[in-house]
């Protein structure tokens, strides 16, 4: 076979040209990639200046944001609404942070130099949001948006952030435990809380060997919660189980009590004080007193006894002599205290003639009110030897006005045998019959029905307990703990001075505690000596999530509850 030779330079063409095809091939390539590459970062640098925007918007709402729960927490709703015009100015500036002349802030497109804060819907009892879901308060919500515009580029990046918050009034009472102190609940049986906890600082929970503490709600605390005891407490409990059945949150926004300040339990106190010489019934401050809210003040001092209609009511002219009252008040009623070490000079009210008398058509302050009077201010205020204690007393409260009673003194408060607890439901969860009630007190302690005065000074063995029923929110303070020395936690948070060993405390409301006791200061004793505890059917009183259903001048709390978060187009 005859081949045609090859022709110089043929084969060394070809392989020139696939050089150049590939070449160019990879040309391409190369100049897609970069094009693609620049269009990616030009994509990720403008997609980071919008994040930056976004940040700024979102800033300049968090600045505004911060200014209202501020005025809310101390000032309430009316500072509020009376400032809006002033938050719509409230945008970043340059001496705050020399990077905010970068951007230019807007309430609405053409109108530089603001934001947007409404009041986006009316006043109302409604449900609430977010980790106080279940719960009902008097709320509005507030719309805060920011269009923030970044004006170092030639083409200015834009973006919005809207926030909505809840501002909302809640009935204290709807919670079944609220500490505005350290909350601690180590119980030494089983222990099962119904209804919602919160507690404005941290909560403790540490029950002992072999005991179950269940929470079958949601638990919420400003602060930590932890599942151990207070670095304080000295008592060694083993480590038992705390089971959260609903949402357990820490960190949340504080709950405060519009009287003395934010995060100052001392301060909070106030509510049950007299007010200072010079305050205005109707401050801030002086509405929240019971001094001045209550239907009727009873008042004893040195210098005279008072008996009057409360400074905010119908009834504020009605001023009463004595002898008014001394069918259901007794002055001098005296037992011992074996916690604090104390003669009890106590101020002895007999509830159900009381309730004879608050409904009489005759009396003059209920006249003024139209209504049988439902809360009573008590205050002995009587100069007393260091070994005295002065108190009040609750007697014969079985059965309540028809209408509900809250009872409230800066005294330390005590209730001798059933309260408020139909006969037919007592001992039980049942309290279809019972009547808004509650007790707000220096220090609450409970006297079973077999409490007999004349023991009160001899040693346990003489004051043995009866089963009792007691139906009512409680408001009281406590001796927290403190290097050396237990509270007692939530478990002593009613106080006792019987052997309760056998016997059952039932006990159906909310436990409030706001403040330290100042009067009744003794530290928690332990068990063996001063009492032995009762086994504990305690309950959160379901009533309670009914508004018609509260107690009388219930204390509220200001919440501020974030809701809805979301970016808008800005251009």
């Amino acid at each position: 076979m005859k081949t045609a030779p090859l022709r110089p330079g043929t084969r060394h063409g070809s392989a020139l040209l696939q050089v150049v095809l590939f070449g160019g091939v990879a040309v391409a390539i190369l100049t897609a990639a970069m094009s693609w590459t620049a269009h990616t970062a030009q994509l990720t640098r403008r997609n980071l200046d919008y994040q930056k925007t976004v940040y700024a918007a979102e800033a300049a709402t968090e600045k505004v944001l911060s200014e209202i729960i501020h005025d809310y927490n101390r000032q309430g709703v009316a500072a509020v609404v009376a400032k809006l015009p002033v938050y719509r100015t409230r945008i970043p500036t340059e001496e705050e942070n020399p990077e905010w002349a970068a951007y230019e802030f807007e309430a609405a497109p053409g109108e530089p130099g603001g934001i947007l804060v409404e009041q986006a819907t009316p006043w109302s009892l409604t449900n609430l949001q977010s980790q106080y879901r279940g719960l009902s308060g008097y709320a509005a919500t507030f719309r805060i948006a920011a269009r923030a515009r970044d004006l170092t580029h030639t083409h200015p990046v834009a973006a919005g952030v809207q926030q909505d918050v809840q501002l909302a009034v809640i009935p204290i009472f709807q919670f079944a435990i609220f500490y505005n102190l350290d909350l601690e609940i180590n119980p030494g049986a089983p222990m099962t809380i119904g209804g919602r906890v919160h507690g404005n600082r941290d909560i403790y929970c540490n029950p002992n060997s072999g005991v179950t503490l269940t929470f079958l709600d949601d638990v919420t605390t400003a602060g930590s919660l932890h599942l151990h005891k207070h670095p304080d407490d000295p008592l060694s409990r083993g480590n038992g189980t705390t089971v959260f059945q609903g949402r357990a949150d820490s960190g949340v926004m504080t709950l405060n009590v519009p009287i003395g300040g934010p995060g100052d339990p001392d301060a909070v106190r106030a509510i049950v004080e007299p007010p200072p010489p010079g305050e205005l019934p109707t401050s801030e401050s002086g509405r929240a007193r019971f001094y001045n809210s209550a239907d009727l003040r009873l008042i004893l001092r040195d210098t005279g006894l008072e008996v009057r209609g409360g400074t905010l009511t119908a009834a504020a002219s009605v001023s009463l002599p004595w002898t008014a009252v001394t069918n259901f008040v007794r002055t001098n009623v005296s037992f011992t205290d074996q916690r604090e070490g104390k003669t009890v000079r106590a101020v002895e009210l007999d509830v159900a003639k009381f309730s004879t008398w608050a409904s009489s058509a005759t009396n003059p302050v209920r006249a003024l009110l139209g209504r049988p009077i439902n809360s009573l201010y008590v205050a002995d205020l009587r100069a007393a030897p260091s070994s005295v204690l002065p108190a009040v007393r609750l007697v014969n409260g079985a059965t309540l006005p028809a209408n509900g009673l809250t009872v409230a003194t800066p005294n330390p408060l005590y209730v001798l045998g059933h309260y408020n607890a139909p006969a037919a439901h007592r001992g039980t969860t049942n309290t279809t019959q019972t009547k808004p009630a509650a007790l707000i007190a220096d220090a609450i302690t409970i006297l079973s029905g077999n409490w007999d005065d004349a023991d009160s000074h001899r040693s346990l063995s003489y004051r043995s307990a009866s089963d009792t029923t007691v139906n009512a929110a409680f408001l009281a303070g406590i001796v927290p703990t403190a290097p050396g020395a237990y509270s007692g936690g939530v478990e002593n948070f009613p106080r006792f001075l019987e052997n309760w060993s056998g016997r059952t405390l039932t006990y159906n409301g909310s436990m409030i505690v706001l403040y330290p006791s100042r009067v009744a200061t003794n530290r928690w004793p332990g068990t063996g000596s001063v009492y032995n505890p009762p086994r504990r059917n305690w309950h959160f009183d379901l009533n309670f999530l009914n508004p018609d259903k509260l107690p009388p001048l219930c204390p509220s709390v200001r919440a501020v509850i974030r809701g809805r978060w979301q970016t808008f187009a800005a251009n």
